[in-house]
């Protein structure tokens, strides 16, 4: 019998230039592109979360072998360490149209072209509340970051970030300026109940974990 050359296998993190082309870089929309239709001739197809496999499913077509494997959370991401000082609301995020941070402008926030990503982990315990205000996501890691980070969530409720959010964020409209404030007012209050409910959560988000989801995937396929 012939002899196979290895299993083609490729990761979609989300479909969003295929979505939402107005925001996405011509540049963005061509190389995704090109990752989409190679999608259908792969022997297995990873995606990030189950919302982007129902996506690929429906949007695609013609995706045979489809897994799930879950990105895991780094270790550096926990309540114990250095802790940025102040007080303070975290949002982290290119300032691109999906990622909506302009709907803080009215909180008076300060903007900070860029941050060391060794620096992330203390901005999260630092912070009094995590604000990720995407508009769509493939999973959205930063809101398990800083759920493991011991930091309450603001997030939206698109159901992008249904899997990430769990049952352990403040979820807002956050097209508005007045919901989002009122998310963050309600985070600090059940400050308590959203660490404990978002460390609890963050636990099941290991690398791990995806390291299995991927080498099953990979002798299914073989």
């Amino acid at each position: 019998m012939p002899q196979r050359n290895g299993v083609r296998a490729l990761t979609v993190y989300d479909l969003a230039p295929l979505r939402f082309p107005e925001w996405s870089h011509p540049r963005t929309r061509r190389l995704h592109g090109r990752t989409y239709r190679e999608a259908r001739a792969a022997d297995v197809v990873f995606a990030i979360s189950e919302f982007t496999a129902r996506d690929v499913r429906e949007r695609l077509g013609g995706v045979e072998r489809l897994r799930v494997a879950y990105p895991g959370v780094d270790e550096r991401f926990t309540p114990e360490g250095d802790r940025a000082e102040g007080d303070y609301v975290l949002a982290i995020g290119t300032r691109e149209p999906r990622k909506n941070l302009g709907v803080l402008d009215s909180l008076h926030v300060r903007v900070v072209d860029y941050v060391a990503d060794e620096e992330l982990p203390r901005l999260y315990r630092g912070a009094s509340v995590f604000v990720f205000p995407s508009r769509f996501e493939g999973f959205g890691m930063p809101v398990v970051e800083a759920m493991a980070s011991g930091t309450p969530v603001v997030c939206s409720t698109h159901a992008s970030l249904d899997e990430a959010a769990g049952d352990a964020a403040v979820r807002v409209d956050v097209e508005s300026p007045a919901a989002v404030e009122a998310g963050i007012e309600e985070a600090r209050e059940r400050r308590d109940d959203l660490v404990a409910k978002g460390l609890e959560h963050a636990r099941r988000f290991t690398w791990r974990a995806t390291g299995e989801a991927v080498l099953k995937g990979y002798r299914e396929a073989a």
